[in-house]
This record gives C-alpha cells, sequence and structure tokens, in this order.
C-alpha cells in the first residue's frame, strides 16, 4: 500500500459529487468533523490512532495520468473536471487529536478545514485510516491492561483481514501497549521490536523433542524460549526444556533470556505446575509465554486464577478486534464559511445520537488538578478560551439539569486538537511509534479504573460549551420551525 497512489481510494459518490459542485461553481471553504458515536467492546474509551498514514495520504494526493484515463473511461466525467483533477492538491488545512490519546464519543478526532471540493474527496480514505486504526489501538490497550504488568506481544499477522491490515493493525496495537509484534515487516517499517518464539513444526521437524530444543538454544542463546506442548506439556515438554537449560547452565553457557512457551491446554493449570517444576529445578528466572486465542476477558480471567504467565502472545482477536469488528467513525458537515464567518451547520436524526455538533470546534480536556484524572470533556466553537482561575460549568448536554461547578484552580485544561496541515502543508512531524506508545500509557494513566474496567464502566462526559449548545439549540429550533411551516 505504501507504493500505491491511494487518490483513488474514496468512495465514488465523492468524485462524482466533487463533479457536482464544480460544475455549479461551488466551491465553499467547509468544516468537516470525524467523529465516532460509541466506544468499541462496550468500553469506556478508545485510543486514537492513523494520522500518520492520513499524513502521508494527504501529502501524496494527487490524480496521475492513470487515474485520469480511468475515469474518462467510465463515461460520467466531462472532459472539464478532468482537467481540474489532472492538477489537483489539496490546499486546506487540518487538526487532529495526537495519536495514542484517549478519546470519547461525539468529539472530532480530525477536522478538515478545506474547499468542499477536496473536503470530499478525502472523507472516505481518513475514515478507513483513523477507523482501523484506533479499533485496533484500542483493542490493544484493553489487552495489555488485563495483563497487568506482562508484555503483550502482537501475533496476529496470518489471521488479519490482508497484509495492510496486518502490517498498519500492528502498528496501532503497538501504540496501544503491545511491546513488540511478530510481523517482521511492520517491525521494519515502524521501527517496533521484532518478537517471536518457533512453532512446533520445528519440534515436529526432529526425530525428538529434546533434540529440537537444543538446536533451538544453540542457535538462539541470547533468547531461548521452547515451545512445549507439541507433545505432552507436563511429562515431556517442560522436563525437556529444564534438561535443556541445565546443560546450559553447566556449560557457562546460561542465556540472557529463557523460559517457555504455552499455545494449548488449560493455561492456568499448566502455568501454575510449569513454574512449580522450573522453580524446583532451580531456573526461577525463567519466563513464561502463553498465547493460544487469547483475549483481555481470558487474560482477565487467567490472571485472577493466579496464573503464572509472564508474558503474552495475543493474535487473532486483536489483529480483528473479533468481538468488534467496526469502529463507527463518521464524517460530518460542520460548517460552511461565508463572507470570512463560519456558518454552523447541523445534520437532524429521530436517534439523538446521530444528531450532530454544529460550527468549526475544538475539543477541551478537563483534567482534576490533585489527581491528574479526567473530569470531562468540551466541545467547543475554536475561538473560545477557558480561564481556569474561574468556575466552570459542566452540564450534560442532553440532560441539561445534570450539572457539575469547578471551582477556580481546582482544574487543568488541554486543547486536543493540534495542527496538522495549514494551507496545504504539513505542519506536524509524527513521532516514533514507541514513541506515542510511551504517550498512550500516560494517557491511559490519566483515566479513573471505573473507566478502564471491562463491564459497565463509568462513562467520561463529553460536554458543550454554553455558547455551542445554544447554537446548537437554535439550530434545531429553527429546523422545527421552518418543518412547521412545509
Amino acid at each position: 500500500m505504501t507504493n500505491q497512489n491511494l487518490t483513488l481510494l474514496t468512495d465514488f459518490y465523492e468524485i462524482t459529487m466533487m463533479q457536482g459542485y464544480y460544475k455549479n461553481n461551488t466551491n465553499d471553504i467547509v468544516v468537516f468533523d470525524a467523529f465516532y458515536r460509541t466506544n468499541p467492546s462496550g468500553g469506556g474509551y478508545a485510543v486514537c490512532a492513523g494520522l500518520d498514514q492520513v499524513i502521508d495520504y494527504i501529502k501524496n494526493l494527487h490524480f496521475d495520468a492513470g487515474d485520469i484515463e480511468y475515469l474518462r473511461s467510465l463515461g460520467v466525467f466531462e472532459e472539464d473536471f478532468l482537467r481540474y483533477l489532472a492538477g489537483f492538491r489539496f490546499s486546506g488545512s487540518i487538526y487532529a487529536v495526537p495519536e495514542g490519546s484517549v478519546v470519547f464519543p461525539r468529539e472530532p478526532l480530525v477536522k478538515v478545514i478545506a474547499p468542499i471540493m477536496e473536503a470530499q474527496l478525502v472523507e472516505t480514505a481518513i475514515l478507513t485510516m483513523i477507523n482501523h486504526q484506533s479499533l485496533i489501538a484500542t483493542k490493544a490497550s484493553r489487552v495489555c491492561y488485563a495483563a497487568r504488568d506482562a508484555g503483550v506481544m502482537e501475533f496476529g499477522l496470518r489471521r488479519a483481514q490482508g497484509p495492510d491490515a496486518g502490517t498498519y493493525g500492528a502498528r496501532a496495537a503497538v501504540i496501544g501497549g503491545c511491546i513488540g509484534t511478530s510481523n517482521v515487516l511492520a517491525a521494519k517499517m515502524f521501527r517496533v521490536p521484532a518478537l517471536g518464539t518457533h512453532a512446533h513444526s520445528w519440534i515436529m521437524s526432529f526425530d525428538d523433542e529434546l533434540t529440537a530444543f537444543r538446536k533451538y538454544a544453540e542457535l538462539y542463546p541470547q533468547n531461548a524460549t521452547l515451545l512445549v506442548d507439541t507433545y505432552d506439556t507436563l511429562r515431556s515438554g517442560v522436563p525437556n526444556a529444564i534438561r535443556v537449560f541445565t546443560e546450559l547452565r553447566e556449560a557457562g553457557r546460561m542465556p540472557s533470556r529463557y523460559g517457555i512457551r504455552l499455545d494449548s491446554g488449560d493455561l492456568s493449570y499448566l502455568s501454575k505446575k510449569a513454574r512449580k517444576m522450573l522453580d524446583e529445578a532451580g531456573f526461577p528466572e525463567a519466563s513464561i509465554c502463553a498465547s493460544s486465542d487469547l483475549d483481555e476477558y481470558l487474560i482477565e480471567s487467567l490472571n485472577s486464577q493466579g496464573a503464572a504467565i509472564d508474558s503474552w502472545g495475543v493474535g487473532t482477536n486483536l489483529i480483528t478486534s473479533k468481538d468488534c469488528p467496526a469502529f463507527g467513525g463518521v464524517y460530518k458537515l460542520a460548517a460552511v464559511q461565508k463572507n470570512g464567518e463560519f456558518i454552523p451547520k447541523i445534520k437532524l436524526s429521530e436517534n439523538p445520537v446521530k444528531i450532530t455538533n454544529p460550527g468549526n470546534k475544538t475539543v477541551f480536556r478537563i483534567y482534576d488538578k490533585e489527581t491528574g484524572k479526567i473530569k470531562a470533556d468540551l466541545i467547543a466553537f475554536a475561538d473560545e478560551v477557558i480561564d481556569t482561575t474561574k468556575p466552570l460549568l459542566l452540564f450534560d448536554p442532553e440532560a441539561t439539569w445534570k450539572q457539575t461547578l469547578l471551582a477556580p484552580d481546582t482544574y487543568t485544561v488541554r486543547e486536543l486538537l493540534v495542527p496538522v496541515f495549514i494551507d496545504g502543508g504539513c505542519v506536524y512531524d509524527s513521532p516514533a511509534v514507541m514513541d506515542i506508545r510511551s504517550y498512550c500509557s500516560r494517557e491511559m494513566a490519566t483515566l479513573w479504573d471505573e473507566t478502564k474496567r471491562f463491564v459497565n464502566p463509568q462513562e467520561v462526559y463529553v460536554d458543550l460549551s454554553e455558547r455551542l449548545y445554544r447554537t446548537r439549540q437554535e439550530l434545531l429550533d429553527a429546523v422545527h420551525k421552518k418543518s412547521k411551516r412545509h
């Protein structure tokens, strides 16, 4: 995917709408928001990811000769419009929440301010990049939270929905907290640790298990992790691993890292038995890694049973986010510029959650000053400011009687959206993936434990500023009055 021109990675109607705008001489500056409505997996938060790929996409956005010829062959687009596309470049501005940030429903993750033809074209690609990687980063953060202090390795490439999902999914998984990936291409592209042991086929290719273990330990003396469940975990695998570790110790060639991997059976029971066997043999430093169709719920359950597992390899359920296969992000028009002023626009629906928030907006994160934990997020107009030396009223925009008044100097504020492109030029440098991972870890620490639990998590409130709330209500009232006249 990195070697392809992704300009045609869009829905067909984006380009037909572009031609409609072009033929009607309509190219006003507009504001579009990309946001989502429901947290994945019934959780209390999401982790934003995918911005780096969006940046590459926008930088390289152009219709090459092959693209123009293909569009011409469809018999839908007129020559003057195709000439326009031949010279197309993105000239707008983009603001976004940094990757690795914890985010919540209804708040803009990406804001595009651009001529409507440009803003319309980029919708699909932005959504597919942000939706997929945010989904996997969120799933990874949940798995890593369940694993507590034990490292989680991303092992999902062979079960991913194709090479692109496996590679960018591995990147997102590391952002969400994984310590590395088995995907060598992802490890190379994103400079993250490449991790793994060996397969059952390695054991089966030798005449016996002990020889297979010996040969592997000879090849990789600094990281000898042996897969012990090919034949009989407790009667064969673990005893043979102990024998190899004993031989290495007697020869003065003890690995700096060594241990066993369990890939089947009752992981709680087997890990506790294996731990006892390793300790009694004099190898308390030997690590126990577990894999086998793991997810956050199974890992949490195994930990609650006292499983003696030091690291986890998680594949299918992570890389596919199997219990929640879609993030559900949307991209909605929020404002149109007229005479230099942004006129707020609103989309109505019989479903209240689908009513959009109008205008050119930003997002403020409100922290409790004493604990550093998130109190709420506040969506406001982009030109609003919050003075922390004054009281701040927070209220539920749907149930307005639910209010909290924050006293002066008891809270701090951070604006989440940062400039990424200004007038077509990129002004943002993406951090290294491992740095984003560290940032995400700090972000997770700002969540209350009640929000991170898997069952019935506490909701983090996303409120509207008083000014934005009034504007939203005025637009709703105006639409209702107009509909009554008709």
